[in-house]
């Protein structure tokens, strides 16, 4: 357990590093302004480490005003030991109080997607056209909010199956956008996750 910690730690500031060094000179990055732009993060017990903090963090940067959001207002531990703090609970806000949400993936998706609030939160900010971001097993709770139909996605490859069965067709990208749904596969795509989100917040 202590190994995987540390593991994590590694991949999670390895990633930092790719978008301090690399990021900066990548010039198909967005540098949309998202002042004023409201952006839940949601967040569950074992969920993935980056995919919740890289996005946090790299959407305060751009200016967005960015809320944790769990199925309570509480505290919860990630995969690698490195805890949040949910501010409000998905049943407490309002899809007409964000214009997109961030579905970290890990083991958290799984407990999110059973939570109808959490799930009505989604599709709710998915209908009125603000943006809906999943990346790696984040898909799942699209996928429960019944939005994925005729879409083209991508995921983590082990819950491929599952977004295909929910009507939408998967691609092997680092980042599929089609419309307000924006997917990636796994932690090392959010040098190309974040960018898509913050051009689709811009528009």
């Amino acid at each position: 357990m202590k190994r995987l910690a540390v593991i994590g730690c590694i991949l999670f500031y390895f990633l930092i590093f790719v978008y301090m060094v690399v990021g900066q000179t990548n010039k198909t990055r967005s540098t949309a302004s998202l002042e004023g732009k409201r952006v839940a993060i949601l967040a569950e017990d074992l969920y993935e480490d980056p995919e919740l903090w890289y996005p946090y963090y790299r959407l305060l940067e751009a200016g967005a005003q960015v809320r944790v959001i769990g199925p309570k207002a509480k505290v919860y531990e990630s995969k690698h030991g490195y805890a949040v703090k949910a501010e409000a609970a998905a049943g407490d806000v309002s899809a007409a109080d964000f214009d997109g949400i961030v579905v970290p993936g890990g083991f958290a998706p799984d407990k999110l997607r059973r939570y109808p609030e959490v799930l009505n939160l989604v599709r709710g900010i998915y209908n009125n056209g603000g943006v809906v971001a999943a990346i790696c097993h984040g898909p799942w709770v699209p996928i429960s909010a019944g939005i994925l139909k005729g879409k083209r996605a991508t995921c983590f490859k082990a819950i491929k199956d599952d977004l295909v069965n929910a009507g939408a067709t998967y691609l092997d990208q680092a980042v599929v956008v089609d419309g307000n749904l924006i997917t990636s596969r796994i932690p090392a795509d959010l040098p190309a996750f974040l960018p898509a989100i913050i051009a689709a917040l811009g528009k």
